[in-house]
């Protein structure tokens, strides 16, 4: 097959949807297909850059100053540096798509890496075409849904416009059920146009012996793993990953070992530098409380987190897949996520499950919900050796399931379908 892999610029601010574009072209480049990658070119948003560089230091403090003094709020530089992003992919790139698969042969598929990309697909609806589909959660937030912060008016008319663009499509790929079953209620796309295919993951994520782990966390950096085993929170920071409600489940753990008189397990946050409100959180926690933020890790120093850790906490509110949960379980880690789809999806029967965590307004519903994960927490560190070492196997086979090669082979066979129905398609109108 000839393939044509569209994707979000190299600039946009997720790696994850790069690393999945990259990992897609390479595996069906293994399997002996013809792939182009087509993305926005940085032109004018590399223009703005160098320029902002320039001059945005001066500009900051000099605006800064005045607004403040006025009483006036001050939207920072990287605004512009975004539009400028916006005008290189919806405009310039936008209005090479149809010159460049002029040149394409006959039969070409094309696939969107990501449904994001809507505005570029109602020129490709008469084509053979497949759109990704990972996460709904900016749509959501657009109609008012969910805990998430409420988007700005432009948010909001971006999303509705990436919804017109990718609602055109006829063929979809969704990385769980529950995807599929967010493009049903919202774009109104029949499940039969929208195939399901797990994610695979992202490196190979496996269980490595103890001692090994400690030596891969020294050889990145982080020092000595704590000797009696910590717990791990692998986020983003943003607010459906639900920080908030890891340090509540935490601090209540927290507590309840200062009460027996033991010391509590220290918590690894695999996330950015919390923001104001996650340091006020921070600095309620009891004072036995140990809390790390570390970095981002190469594949190999994760597998090594994962290994060293007792269990993965992950109470997220919405997840379009949920990779923490598959890699953990693919590192024998136990996982405490929240009892809603697609976490149960890829958590499967193994998983530890909490009902959903409570708006943090409500003080006493979020301190029942903390304390009920606490409890499970406490369950799963009791353990003896022996059921550890059992549970461990068990979810290192689970996450077979997510093994690279069974997503290509998957995501090959919708391909393979959608250009045989446009086969018959053809050949039905020529016969006619």
């Amino acid at each position: 097959m000839h393939i044509v892999v569209y994707a979000h610029p190299p600039w946009f601010d997720s790696t994850s949807q790069q690393h999945f574009a990259d990992t897609l072209c390479g595996g069906l480049r293994q399997r002996g297909h013809v792939v182009e990658l087509r993305q926005p070119r940085p032109r004018l948003y590399a223009v703005t850059q160098a320029v902002m560089h320039a001059v945005t230091l001066a500009v900051t403090l000099a605006m800064t100053l005045a607004m403040t003094r006025a009483g006036l709020p001050w939207r920072s530089p990287p605004a512009l540096l975004k539009w400028a992003g916006y005008v290189d992919q919806h405009l310039l790139f936008a209005a090479t798509l149809r010159w460049a698969r002029r040149h394409d042969p006959a039969h070409t598929l094309y696939v969107f890496s990501d449904q994001a990309l809507g505005p570029w697909v109602p020129g490709f609806a008469g084509l053979p075409h497949v759109v990704h589909c990972h996460d709904l959660l900016a749509l959501t937030g657009a109609l008012g849904e969910g805990p998430g912060p409420p988007l700005r008016w432009s948010g909001r008319l971006y999303q509705q416009w990436i919804r017109r663009g990718f609602a055109r499509a006829r063929h979809f790929i969704a990385v769980s059920a529950h995807t599929r079953s967010e493009l049903q209620r919202l774009a109104g796309i029949p499940a039969h146009a929208c195939a399901v295919v797990h994610n695979g993951l992202n490196a190979p994520y496996r269980r490595l012996p103890a001692a090994h782990a400690r030596a891969v966390l020294q050889a990145a950096g982080l020092g000595a793993a704590p000797e009696h085993g910590l717990l791990l929170h692998v986020g983003n920071g943003l607010w459906y990953k639900n920080p908030q409600g890891v340090l509540a489940l935490y601090s209540r753990y927290a507590r309840d070992c200062d009460s027996a008189g033991r010391t509590p397990l220290p918590l690894w946050m695999r996330s950015p530098v919390p923001d104001a409100a996650l340091q006020r959180a921070l600095q309620a926690l009891p004072a036995s409380a140990q809390v790390r933020f570390v970095p981002v890790l190469a594949p190999d120093a994760m597998a090594a987190l994962y290994s060293a850790a007792e269990l993965l906490l992950f109470p997220s509110h919405a997840e379009g897949f949920g990779w923490p949960i598959a890699e953990a379980m693919a590192c024998g880690c136990a996982v405490v996520t929240t009892a809603r789809a697609p976490m149960t999806e890829v958590g499967g029967p193994l998983a530890q499950y909490l009902p959903p965590c409570p708006d943090a307004g409500d003080q006493q519903a979020l301190g029942r919900w903390a304390a009920r994960g606490a409890e499970a927490v406490h369950t799963l560190l009791a353990r003896d050796a022996s059921a550890r070492e059992h549970d461990a196997a068990a979810m290192v086979a689970w996450a077979q399931r997510f093994e690279p090669g069974l997503a290509i082979d998957a995501v090959l066979e919708v391909y393979r379908q959608v250009l045989a129905q446009r086969l018959d398609n053809v050949e039905a109108r020529q016969a006619t």
